[in-house]
């Protein structure tokens, strides 16, 4: 079956992360949504894998966009949902917030899979909010390669 991964990203986790669902996916093609490039079809896809990095708790725009506009042939694929942030207890919430009932309830996989916080790519803004309500002020890198192995296998049926 042939996959693609779309992503959003700001800063590069959600790359990351979809980078390397695709190195445990032979032959996947992986897509920026927040590039500039043309969004493929996802008609010759057998498997979609979409996800977005979180900010506030919610999904990129493009993802939004990404996900409205292909909605209906979503349908009829097998799909995977992965998101990227550092806040692993709201994994749910954030779900429920950011995806349809009915796409929550047919996807294969859906999972929070870690997320970056480099104090150097974020504006003084994002720091400030970060170390007030989180006490982060060093690089945080928690993307969980155990769990990006599990939601491959899920999402392949296995």
């Amino acid at each position: 079956m042939k996959t693609i991964i779309f992503y959003a990203t700001k800063y590069g986790a959600a790359e990351e992360i979809a980078q390397k669902i695709a190195s445990k996916t032979d032959g996947a093609v992986v897509h920026n949504l927040s590039g500039k490039d043309a969004i493929p079809s996802i008609d010759e896809f057998g498997c979609v894998i979409i996800g977005s990095s979180l900010y506030v708790g919610t999904i990129r725009k493009e993802a939004k966009e990404f996900l409205a506009k292909n909605a209906e042939a979503l349908k009829k694929k097998n799909v995977g949902l992965f998101l990227s942030g550092l806040e692993q207890n709201k994994e749910n919430e954030f779900f429920e917030m950011n995806f349809s009932a009915q796409l929550l309830q047919t996807a294969k996989a859906k999972c929070l899979l870690g997320g970056i916080f480099d104090p150097k790519k974020a504006s003084g803004m994002e720091r400030l909010m970060l170390k007030m309500v989180a006490k982060m002020v060093d690089y945080v890198n928690t993307i969980d390669d155990a769990k990006i192995e599990e939601f491959v296998r899920a999402v392949r049926g296995e």
